[in-house]
């Protein structure tokens, strides 16, 4: 299912949106759009995501002993690889 929406957009964004499509780098103007509004989404997504993470440590900050733990993890990582 899809849904239509009928916007008004500044001049000169419109030809901005022109140029784009334009330039090859789009098909139409419709799916500029769509992939700015789903990069708008996830976005929007990410930032809610990264703000419950820091809620998170805040309510229950990393001891010492995990940033030790998770420090000589990592170190362990890399030293596997076969770079």
């Amino acid at each position: 299912m899809s849904e239509q929406l009928a916007i008004r957009i500044p001049d000169e964004l419109a030809r901005g949106l022109d140029e784009a499509v334009a330039s090859g780098g789009y098909s139409s103007r419709a799916e500029a759009v769509r992939l700015a509004i789903a990069a708008l989404v996830d976005t929007e997504r990410l930032c809610r995501v990264g703000a419950a993470i820091v809620e998170g440590y805040r309510r229950q900050p990393q001891s010492d002993e995990d940033v030790e733990l998770a420090t000589r993890a990592a170190l362990a990582s890399i030293e596997e690889e076969p770079w």
